[in-house]
């Protein structure tokens, strides 16, 4: 074995040329910065303590990490430990632990003490397993320092490859083995991703020097640039290094690890990294791994690659092979999609040994994890190796048919399928769609790959700061991109859809967009994008930020103009089949949030089993009946008020015989009116002037009454039950309404099941009043209709903070609470929900609020209030029928704690159904 001589002399000749090394963000004062805003937060004292075990090495000979481990080793780190405890053939090399990032990122950017002793240790094990000397000139050995967090976030962070070569070892690599090319091809990747990741110089510095060479040399590929070529490339990159940063680029293999290291740590606070957390949900991580790994050179000639694939297909969940590859690449072109790679299945043609290994391997992943896998590897002349696996991302369409085709195959069964769909993604088989009819007569103005399904149409944004503006502004956009990077994620996610002119189905840009459920078609080639100018172009037409393009994320067909879409209205196959199974274990049932018999029926063919919210106002807007409720309003006596509501009992009736119907032999729970009146009147002159004619008064007197009718807090105002305790004619009306209605749907044997729901009580004295009017215009009602009895429920919504305090007290006079979590929220924080645009994501970025309270739960207070409501209200009733109605009940994160007060049911929007019936069965099994 060669001795450590080389490295220590290489060392000592380039230390006087490395002294001034000035990684990216480490000014010396910007350091001392770091570090008195550390101590403050977290106490810190001036010795920093050892941490426990932080570097776990994986090889043949020795594996000290396993699966198990993720949040220590991160997802990759345990996974490589994982493939090689199972003799897959995975590179030697070690994992730096996320509490070691957790530490780093804590204490001003330093790393533990002896850490690097550590590293060293471990770089001496892979030199031992593989022969070879890092830093040696005769026989180097490489690394690729990659992240690694326990939740995959593709791209997020920095990854640096070659790492080891310098001016001496590159010459020594080429020598050694016999390939040039290869050799400074590998160097000037290094010099640009340390340069770019470690240092912060600007890549299209390096491109543009790249496109220089090429153009000197007449190739266009970047594999056809001769090894004179690269050469000079080199040189060029060395100079760009040297003018950006001062210094020259380093020559000493073990301060490029250390550097690297700290980037790795340093890229976990990222923009990119925070903004994909934020958008994934993801919390309470310390920090990202560092996964160190001999590198194996698919950039070797044309026996050599690299590849990117899924055991199954991410967008449609089919049982395939499916990915793309390279010859004579490294893995960033890959996933860069600045070359166009070709479909996996082409490795059969090239390399059939190599192809059988990769269905061996597909396979063995498959049954080991039991879960769909994204792999990389490389082939090096003719040798594969496996250089990550993971849980592969996929939309909602291939997650329900990877776990239902999983059962079939006794990978899995019933409740680890339920479990493993994420119940968001559910609305994915809800999205919108083009069929064949939509396009007729549309210019398709190309084709690119169809990389995540959808149909998206919107006005042209080009770079990932305008998509987010113009969207936050209200525009639909489609992120138009020659390749997007992980930069863009922002604006990714903002976007209605994703167009790029480069790149394949393992793109940056497909593979989040796929895992967003976001539409997106890439490798448009045919597009030539100018994102300074703001103008793409095809096929001679130019199209600007104000034209408006669509894109179909199943055919990967670009067209001019807009097109209407069509929505899934069936639940079907194995979409189907997950329904069933949550049905069997979830203890919560879903009810849909209907005002419409449209709705209703949605939410039926979606599994609903039951409306849980029927909004009675929303009826009141329709155009042939808002006359007659500002006539009412208008109204200064009783008899004038009844008179209008007269005229507004048949369109109540008819609206609730609909809804009745379409829910036949399901429960509707109706409330009554509950904004206040001032919503219903006009605010505008000609409007008035309008209302005045129409109903025979002067535009003085409607005037006057808006302005009486003018709060300064309506929210807070003469609202909910308080109309009915002030105006009781019009809860009358609309309790008869929906008698009538139950009355009628019963004599055509239609089995009608309204619930009355009385909405912001604060006392019980309120629910009493109310209940007993409603109890008697139901008395009365069926005795005019000629039937004896008819069982509605009459009872409360929970959503004044008082009412939750005083739970036991009103149970005395409900028969079901159902909690508007809503207007809960809102009195409970006392924020304004229409008007926390200001200030909520301020909160939520520096960690006040760990999300926005209307979208998921607040548990500890707002939930605090539920719970207590739940325990009080069935302790003065058992049999207290408890639901919830406002958004979270469509929320999964929400669901999960409905489960721990022992709710009923849960009610959402139609299209959420699915989504609270998945969430539900979840929630039922953890």
């Amino acid at each position: 074995m060669p001795t450590a001589t080389p490295f220590r002399s290489s060392a000592r000749r380039t230390k006087k040329s490395t002294s001034k090394i000035k990684p990216k963000s480490r000014g010396k004062a910007q350091v001392r910065s770091k570090k008195r805003v550390a101590k403050r937060a977290t106490g810190v004292a001036s010795k920093l303590p050892k941490l426990a075990k932080s570097v776990y090495a994986f090889g043949p000979s020795r594996t000290e990490g396993n699966a198990t481990q993720k949040m220590l080793l991160g997802g990759k780190g345990a996974n490589l430990a994982d493939m090689t405890s199972i003799g897959l053939p995975v590179p030697p090399g070690f994992t730096i632990t996320t509490e070691t990032c957790g530490y780093f990122n804590q204490n001003g950017g330093r790393l533990p003490h002896r850490l690097m002793d550590d590293v060293r240790k471990n770089v001496r094990m892979v030199e031992r397993e593989l022969g070879k000397k890092f830093g040696d000139r005769r026989n180097p050995l490489l690394v690729s320092v990659r992240s690694g967090a326990a939740v995959s976030m593709p791209g997020m962070m920095d990854t640096i490859l070659n790492l080891g070569l310098n001016d001496e070892v590159v010459a020594g690599l080429a020598a050694s083995t016999g390939n040039p090319r290869f050799a400074y091809d590998a160097y000037r990747r290094l010099i640009n991703m340390f340069g770019d990741v470690v240092m912060g110089v600007d890549h299209h510095r390096f491109e543009h020097e790249f496109h220089a060479i090429k153009a000197k040399y007449g190739v266009v590929q970047d594999t056809a640039v001769p090894t004179e070529g690269l050469q000079e490339l080199c040189v060029a990159y060395q100079r760009i290094y040297r003018d950006r940063v001062g210094s020259s680029f380093p020559q000493n293999p073990m301060e490029q690890l250390e550097e690297a290291i700290k980037a790795v740590f340093k890229s976990w606070n990222g923009d990119k990294a925070i903004s994909y957390r934020q958008i994934e949900g993801i919390k309470g991580l310390v920090g990202t791994a560092v996964n160190v790994q001999a590198m194996a050179y698919g950039n070797m000639g044309d026996d050599s690659g690299t590849g990117v694939a899924f055991t199954r297909d991410p967008s449609t969940g089919e049982n395939v092979f499916y990915g793309e590859f390279l010859i004579n690449a490294q893995g960033e072109d890959v996933v860069a999609g600045i070359r166009t790679p070709k479909p996996i299945s082409e490795i059969e043609a090239w390399n059939p040994r190599v192809w059988k290994q990769l269905l061996k391997v597909r396979k063995q992943l498959e049954r080991h994890y039991k879960d769909m896998q994204d792999i990389e590897f490389t082939i090096e002349r003719g040798r594969l190796f496996m250089l990550q696996t993971r849980n592969g991302k996929r939309n909602g369409v291939a997650a329900v048919r990877v776990a239902v085709e999983m059962v079939r195959e006794r990978l899995i069964d019933e409740r680890t399928a339920i479990k493993r769909i994420p119940a968001s993604h559910l609305v994915q088989l809800l999205l919108p769609y083009y069929r064949p009819e939509d396009k007729q007569g549309v210019e398709i103005l190309t084709r690119g790959i169809a990389a995540s399904p959808g149909a998206a149409s919107g006005k042209l944004a080009f770079t990932a700061a305008e998509a987010v503006d113009r969207a936050q502004a209200g525009e639909a956009v489609l992120l138009i991109r020659r390749e997007t990077s992980p930069e863009d994620v922002a604006g990714m996610h903002q976007a209605v859809g994703i167009l790029t002119s480069t790149g394949g189905k393992t793109s940056h840009a497909a593979v989040v967009a796929v895992g967003w459920g976001k539409c997106c078609v890439v490798g448009a080639g045919e597009l030539s994008i100018n994102a300074e100018a703001g103008t793409l172009t095809v096929k001679g037409r130019t199209f600007g930020r104000g034209d408006t393009l669509s894109i179909d994320g199943a055919t990967g067909e670009v067209m001019a103009g807009s097109i209407a879409r069509t929505v899934p209205e069936k639940i079907s196959g194995d979409f189907a089949q997950v329904m069933k199974w949550s049905q069997k274990y979830a203890t919560m049932g879903v009810r849909a949030n209907a005002d419409s018999p449209a709705d209703a029926q949605r939410a039926r063919d979606f599994g609903a089993i039951g409306i849980g919210l029927c909004r009675t106002e929303h009826m009141f807007f329709e155009s042939d009946r808002i006359a007659a409720v500002r006539q009412m309003i208008l109204s200064e006596e009783v008899a004038e008020r009844e008179a209008a509501l007269a005229r507004l009992l048949p369109y109540q009736r008819a609206d609730f015989i609909g809804i009745f119907t379409a829910m036949q032999g399901l429960p509707v729970t109706v409330r009554l009116l509950d904004p206040p009146l001032h919503e219903f009147v006009p605010h505008d002159e000609e409007s008035q002037k309008s209302l005045a004619v129409n109903a025979g008064v002067s535009v003085a007197d409607v005037r006057r009454r808006v302005q009486q009718l003018h709060e300064a807090n309506p929210m807070l105002g003469h609202r909910g039950c308080r109309l009915a305790v002030t105006y009781p004619e019009i809860l009358v009306m609309q309790v008869r309404a929906i008698v009538e209605a139950a009355a009628a749907c019963r004599a055509e044997g239609i089995d009608a099941r309204p619930e009355i729901m009385i909405p912001l009580v604060g006392t019980k004295q309120e629910l009493v009043l109310l209940r007993t009017l409603t109890e008697q215009t139901i008395a009365l009602v069926l005795k005019e209709k000629g039937i004896k009895s008819v069982d509605i429920p009459i009872g409360t919504m929970i959503e004044i903070p008082r009412a939750a305090l005083i739970a036991d007290a009103i149970a005395d006079v409900a028969d079901f609470f159902s909690f508007g979590t809503n207007d809960l929220t809102q009195m409970t924080f006392g924020f304004s929900r229409d008007d926390i645009g200001s200030f909520m994501p301020a909160y939520v970025a520096k960690g006040i609020l760990e999300n926005d309270p209307f979208q998921s739960i607040d548990v500890a207070g707002v939930g605090a209030l539920v719970a207590m409501a739940c325990q009080k209200g069935r302790a003065a009733k058992p049999k207290l029928k408890l639901g919830v109605c406002g958004e979270h009940g469509g929320d999964p994160s929400s669901i999960r704690f409905f489960q721990t007060c022992g709710l009923d049911y849960i009610s959402c929007s139609p299209f959420r159904v699915p989504v609270a019936r998945l969430a539900a069965a979840q929630a039922a099994l953890q």
